[in-house]
């Protein structure tokens, strides 16, 4: 957890420039939800606190470098009396690898409704990533891909609440998927900070409702070769990324070597905190 937090303290280099570092992903690439989620450190670090971010839209434009540093420039693009919108650019090697915009804003009363949180099993019944992975390292080709996977969760206790698309390749299933999440250990009481550790996560499983539908196992398999396209978030209500929260996904359409995901992220009692979709690149090796 204390590395995880270490990775969204960005350096400020400039005024609106900072620097950030990168950790190991199951891929050879710098993993899209720490992009998202230091590039949205980096734009509210230039908004005042009391302002927080209730949408992003986001694309990844080139794979990231994981051993070079990540520059985020931010861009003011306004700042109103409600609402404060930013551009921020991730730049590696001279060249920009991720664009995101940004729009926070103050508290404000108003309209309320939510779609009802689906039936979930209770968190702690379902096995952890330390207990479901070792169990299963037969169905990986190597089993340093179930290390890699470990390492990637260590400061995030996830569980699945039916079997993963790695666990069930060749069976095709119905494009839906939940997880509960949570970050492993206590946090400060920063709205912020909470909100970029649910960007984090929210990249790390959402196109398996794409997969199950195809009776794929995915990357950490090797039956598929897949990049996230673009993703955005829209923040409802006040969350806390270190108690539970249901990630509902599913896939209404792959098409084009492409997949569409979209999900809702509840909190544990029953509220609509958020909500996401995402275009993956969801490619077949030609080998196969």
């Amino acid at each position: 957890m204390e590395s995880l937090l270490a990775l969204l303290d960005l350096e400020r280099i400039e005024q609106d420039i900072f620097r950030g570092v990168s950790r190991s992903a199951v891929v050879p690439r710098v993993f899209g939800g720490q992009v998202a989620a230091q590039a949205l450190v980096a734009a509210g670090r230039t908004v005042p606190e009391e302002r927080l971010a209730h949408s992003l839209h986001a694309y990844f434009l080139r794979p990231g470098d994981p051993g070079a540093p990540i520059v985020y420039e931010v861009d003011r693009i306004r700042d109103g009396r409600s609402f404060t919108t930013r551009r921020v650019v991730a730049i590696q090697h001279g060249q920009p690898i991720f664009h995101l915009s940004a729009s926070f804003q103050v508290h404000e009363e108003g309209l309320e409704h939510q779609e009802p949180m689906p039936d979930a099993p209770d968190p702690e019944t379902l096995p952890s990533a330390e207990e479901l992975l070792p169990a299963h390292a037969d169905k990986f080709p190597d089993r340093r891909v179930v290390d890699r996977l470990l390492e990637a969760r260590a400061a995030i206790d996830l569980r699945y609440v039916e079997d993963p698309p790695f666990l069930t390749a060749g069976v095709t299933r119905e494009p839906r998927s939940q997880v509960w999440f949570r970050a492993r250990g206590k946090l400060a009481d920063d709205p912020m900070l909470h909100i970029c550790l649910a960007t984090y996560v929210s990249d790390m499983t959402l196109l398996d409702s794409v997969l199950l539908a195809h009776g794929r196992g995915g990357w950490a398999v090797g039956d598929v070769v897949g990049a996230s396209l673009d993703h955005a978030m829209w923040f409802h209500r006040p969350l806390r990324a270190d108690e539970w929260l249901l990630y509902d996904q599913q896939s209404p359409s792959a098409s084009g070597g492409r997949g569409l995901g979209t999900a809702r992220i509840y909190t544990r009692d029953g509220r609509l905190a958020v909500s996401v979709i995402q275009e993956g690149l969801v490619r077949v090796p030609r080998t196969l």
